[in-house]
């Protein structure tokens, strides 16, 4: 009898589980990047060929590198802006460094050290000054950008050793780019963390409720730091590749990859209001967007028309995934506003 009463119960349990499985925002990601495939092969018998595979994960490459550290850091509620502005700081010392006789190896730990110091200058003052993250690292881009100019100027720095510029043209595994290959074990890495340890866990925390998560023992501020700290580290690992992919280093590298980055993250489904997201998302959106510059650089669409589509995609990203939270979030505001007007009407 028992045995009979459990049977229709898993059975609801399991239909629960699927319908939830579907209202993700990552089976939605599948589904557009189905109809990217068939769009894109439909438009170009060359979409889907070796070549076309190898350049799309050259061209997404350092957006998604980059997108992986501010996915955790938009998580826990903050934003960093200054990511792209790091990889062309990061590219311009790296490059000086090489250009006045410093080996390449030392220059490259020379970049990474300079990314580690611009990401903990972010976290310094959002951690300890306790200055909004947006108007942080919309004033580091800037100075970031400042930086690279001082020290590169108008030169260009060429000739990097071909055993590494290989990363450019040579492809790893068949047809993979080593950009994206470099994303892909970035992606695991902070797959399993964000998704199997504590500290992931910790991070969904403090974007739910930085307060809740601080009463409960989790180190707020530190664990934002080491966020913007690792941010600025990974950032100046895509300079470099990013140098050596194009070999060559110039003081405008990566200029305007910032709202792309962005994009990517949010169309991935990571909320804005922090709390939620998946690497699996980004891992996907990252397809999606690589897949849709391919498909457009085939049937000649423009870089500014590209950009107009990026444009649109950032709002979408903004609008459809957080359009419950937003409403939620309304709502409660106009609760309280509620309780407040008849307490003001009788004083």
């Amino acid at each position: 009898m028992s045995s009979e009463a459990a049977a229709p119960v898993a059975a609801p349990n399991r239909a629960v589980g699927v319908v939830r499985a579907l209202r993700r925002w990552e089976s939605a990601l599948v589904v557009i990047l189905i109809a990217t495939l068939i769009f894109g092969t439909a438009e170009s018998p060359n979409f889907l060929t070796t070549t076309t595979i190898f350049f799309g994960g050259l061209d997404i490459g350092q957006i998604a590198i980059m997108a992986l550290p501010l996915t955790l850091i938009v998580i826990t509620g903050e934003i960093d802006l200054s990511v792209a502005a790091m990889l062309g700081l990061s590219a311009s010392v790296f490059g000086y460094a090489f250009a006045h006789g410093t080996g390449v190896v030392p220059a490259m730990a020379i970049a990474l050290a300079v990314g580690a110091a611009g990401g903990s200058l972010n976290g310094f003052l959002v951690t300890r000054l306790g200055l909004p993250s947006i108007a942080v690292t919309i004033g580091t881009l800037t100075m970031f950008r400042g930086l690279a100019e001082v020290v590169l100027g108008q030169s260009e720095v060429t000739n990097f050793p071909t055993s590494l510029t290989k990363v450019g043209y040579a492809p790893i595994f068949a047809h993979l780019a080593y950009p994206f290959f470099f994303f892909f074990v970035l992606a695991v890495i902070y797959g399993v963390v964000l998704h199997k340890t504590p500290v992931g866990r910790s991070l969904y925390a403090i974007g739910l409720n930085k307060e809740a998560a601080f009463f409960s023992g989790i180190r707020v501020n530190r664990t934002k730091f080491i966020l913007f700290a690792l941010s600025g580290v990974v950032c100046a690992f895509a300079g470099i590749v990013y140098t050596l992919q194009n070999d060559s280093a110039i003081y405008t590298a990566g200029t305007g990859l910032e709202l792309n980055v962005v994009a990517v993250v949010l169309f991935g489904g990571v909320s804005i209001f922090g709390g939620r997201g998946s690497i699996l998302g980004v891992f996907l959106a990252v397809l999606i967007v690589g897949l849709t510059q391919v498909a457009f650089t085939l049937i000649n669409v423009s870089a500014e028309e590209q950009q107009i589509v990026f444009g649109v995609l950032l709002l979408l990203s903004v609008l459809v995934p957080n359009s419950a939270e937003g409403y939620r979030r309304l709502r409660a505001r106009v609760e309280r506003a509620r309780r407040t007007l008849p307490a003001a009407g009788q004083t």
